[in-house]
């Protein structure tokens, strides 16, 4: 329980709203964009040479962003070295102590190696990359604007996302959720024989679409959750791995878009460009179903032969292993969707939660421990790559700006596997004079690549937080999830191309 209150008092810090307006420093940071005054600036370069020279701290803050970026793909090898130190300390631990004064060395070394193991576990956490990142950011910031300006920066950041993500995910993975989309993914995999292919087809295809209705995070959470149950526990090849990981987090991130509201990159913009559901199955939706068609084809062309080979005990279905009530499935169901609802009203968002977790004590027979280690980390990679991305917009709005609409979809494509794609979409919805095909093309190439990296999508971090055990002792690789997610980008870039 002290652990439940400790998240709650986090997310509550995460939504005290800003300062009062009076109490903002005079210097506005960062720096708008209308205050360069370079719009008539036609070349990209000289743009941002000049914003650079406008504002120095605008090239340091880049710097560390690309720093942290570096790290995430360096998470692995830090691991990797905490195991070495791990290995070191339990062999120091199993050695009987020198007698006399060499013990109190013996165990200072023990000590030294304990804490080495615990500092490269924690740089080895891709969830706690940017967050760590923070600190030379502050620091920039309080030496070359003020401790002031730091305050008021961190304290102004819209947290309602990463807010939603923990709420959404800590909800979606109790028991009576994952035993309804189970349920209902059965429905599916049931005309496959339930066999591990029938259940790899149905977990990445219908998973992905239902996306659209209970939203991306909730939908990677139960997706993940159901592919360690049903295919990855049963050990299939390590290529097989990455090509399913890819299959997911690209499906997760196009699946969303046959709504206005579950989709992070398509929420920033709905209501600014006006866009509704209609529209959205009109122009994306479509499009994004065909891509998963097409992908998770050619994934299983590939890999039949093994998908078939896969073998797994006959089980009960989970509902009925369970026992768990309708009742109990469908009050849970309610919470989500009124979480949906609410979900750009953080202090909302966190009453529901309470009242959910309240609901969650009073069933407890039917239900199972809650953990919150998972999405309170997503929530945190989260927290820290939105204070991040408010720094980059200096250069992503004059990059957006230059292209035509094919090369903004390649670019929003290619952009998106730096930054959170729904910071790019916002980013231009704050770009002046943005035509309609610009707009379709920005958000078609933000979900397109919203699964090269970790931190292309808002729920890829949820993905990799419950399946990275099953990649080895070094967890998830990010060129390998790269090239695990390319083909799959690929055909989406290519359909969305294509029928422009």
């Amino acid at each position: 329980m002290s652990r439940l209150i400790t998240a709650l008092l986090a997310l509550l810090l995460l939504a005290t709203p800003a300062a009062p307006a009076a109490e903002q420093p005079e210097e506005e940071f960062p720096t708008p964009l209308e205050a360069y005054a370079d719009t008539g600036t036609t070349d990209i370069g000289t743009k941002l040479l000049g914003r650079i020279k406008a504002d120095p701290f605008n090239l340091v803050a880049t710097l560390i962003f690309f720093a942290a970026i570096i790290h995430t793909f360096l998470a692995a090898r830090f691991r990797k070295i905490s195991h070495h130190f791990e290995h070191e300390y339990e062999a120091l631990s199993r050695q009987t102590p020198p007698p006399g004064p060499e013990a109190a060395a013996h165990y200072r070394k023990m000590d030294r190696k304990k804490f080495a193991e615990v500092a490269f576990h924690f740089l080895g956490e891709v969830e706690a990359v940017f967050g760590i990142w923070l600190i030379p950011l502050t620091i920039a910031i309080v030496t070359m604007k003020s401790p002031d300006t730091a305050k008021h920066y961190i304290n102004g950041v819209n947290f309602t996302e990463p807010i939603f993500v923990v709420v959404i995910m800590a909800m979606a993975s109790t028991r009576p959720v994952l035993v309804f989309a189970e349920a209902a993914l059965r429905r599916f995999a049931d005309l496959g024989k339930g066999t591990p292919a029938a259940w790899w087809v149905s977990i990445l295809t219908v998973g992905p679409i239902l996306g659209s209705l209970i939203t991306e995070p909730a939908a990677m959470t139960i997706c993940a959750l159901l592919l360690v149950s049903k295919f990855f526990r049963l050990q299939p090849s390590m290529s097989l791995r990455y090509a399913t990981l890819g299959l997911l987090f690209v499906n997760i991130s196009i699946g969303g878009t046959l709504t206005h509201f579950a989709a992070p990159p398509v929420v920033m913009v709905a209501g600014t460009w006006g866009w509704d559901t209609l529209f959205m199955l009109q122009h994306f939706g479509w499009k994004s179903v065909l891509s998963i068609l097409i992908a998770n084809a050619a994934v299983f062309l590939v890999f039949r032969k093994e998908l078939a080979s896969l073998r797994v005990p006959d089980l009960e279905p989970a509902s009925e292993q369970n026992g768990t009530p309708a009742s109990l499935i469908a009050a849970h169901l309610i919470f989500m969707g009124f979480v949906v609802y609410v979900a750009h009203y953080a202090a909302m968002v966190i009453l529901a939660f309470m009242f959910f977790l309240a609901f969650v004590a009073a069933t407890r027979r039917n239900q199972e421990d809650l953990s919150l280690r998972g999405p309170v980390l997503v929530g945190f990679f989260l927290a820290g790559l939105v204070i991040h991305g408010r720094c980059q917009q200096w250069w992503i709005e004059p990059v957006l700006t230059s292209l035509n609409p094919t090369e903004l979809l390649l670019g929003a494509t290619v952009l998106t596997a730096f930054n959170d794609n729904a910071a790019i979409t916002y980013l231009a919805s704050l770009v002046p004079g943005f035509t309609d095909a610009a707009k379709l093309a920005v958000v078609a190439g933000a979900v397109a690549g919203g699964g090269l990296t970790v931190i292309a999508n808002a729920p890829n971090p949820a993905g990799q937080s419950i399946l990275q055990s099953h990649f080895g002792t070094n967890g998830i690789e990010p060129l390998k999830l790269f090239l695990g997610a390319l083909m799959p980008t690929v055909v989406c870039v290519l359909i969305f191309l294509l029928t422009t």
